[in-house]
């Protein structure tokens, strides 16, 4: 099996709820709007926001900036609330200087998930790239692990790992594209419908240190 392992990047080498946190406490205080729509902004753009998400949220609560001024706004402070730790981006280092092609796969518009790789400091430590926008496919679809591949400079038939923490998207989709698969969890429990990745870790470093240790001859850890 090939040296390769595609990492997502929401909430698996970056905290993106955390950030989303923070940023709808911002957006409620700059648009004065009443804390009652906390919940509900934080509902809406749990899994995924885009320029279109933001249309609906000016209308909904008769906001006067253009649905493009409002997601540029989302845009530029999520990139600068996320953050990938020190420790991370050494791991990262680490697994290309024992022989690793280190990849990201992410679902999302290319815009704000380019802004967030770039202000984390991740773009320079990785092989290649895949955004879902850009791919023209989505996790889980075997058509965007193929393309996340490529862009690493790899083929999806040589195996390979994925890191994630969604169970669908990452674990369920990388399985069937042929990967082996890390489920980053954060000490949440697997669910029981789903069939388990071949390793469960609860944080991003964890999956590093994991594959660090990988057996080549053997394809374990």
């Amino acid at each position: 099996m090939q040296r390769l392992v595609l990492f997502d990047l929401d909430d698996t080498l970056i905290d993106r709820s955390g950030a989303l946190v923070s940023w709808v406490t911002t957006f409620i205080a700059r648009h004065r709007l009443g804390d009652h729509v906390r919940r509900q902004l934080l509902a809406r753009l749990q899994d995924r926001a885009s320029p279109a998400t933001f249309g609906e949220i000016r209308s909904e609560y008769c906001l006067a900036p253009s649905p493009g001024a409002l997601w540029r706004e989302y845009r530029r402070d999520m990139a600068a609330s996320v953050a990938c730790s020190d420790a991370v981006l050494a791991g990262l280092a680490a697994l290309r200087a024992s022989g690793w092609r280190v990849g990201i796969a992410t679902n999302g518009p290319s815009d704000i998930q380019t802004a967030k790789l770039r202000a984390a400091g991740i773009l320079e430590h990785v092989d290649g790239v895949c955004i879902s926008e850009v791919a023209g496919a989505r996790k889980p679809e075997v058509a965007f692990f193929a393309k996340a591949a490529e862009a690493c400079d790899s083929l999806l038939s040589g195996g390979g790992w994925m890191a994630g923490d969604d169970p669908e998207t990452d674990i369920c989709g990388g399985r069937a594209a042929g990967l082996r698969t890390i489920w980053v969890g954060r000490d949440r429990h697997w669910p029981t419908h789903l069939a388990p990745p071949d390793r469960s870790v609860p944080t991003a470093l964890s999956a590093i240190e994991l594959l660090l240790a990988v057996d080549h001859s053997r394809g374990t850890a």
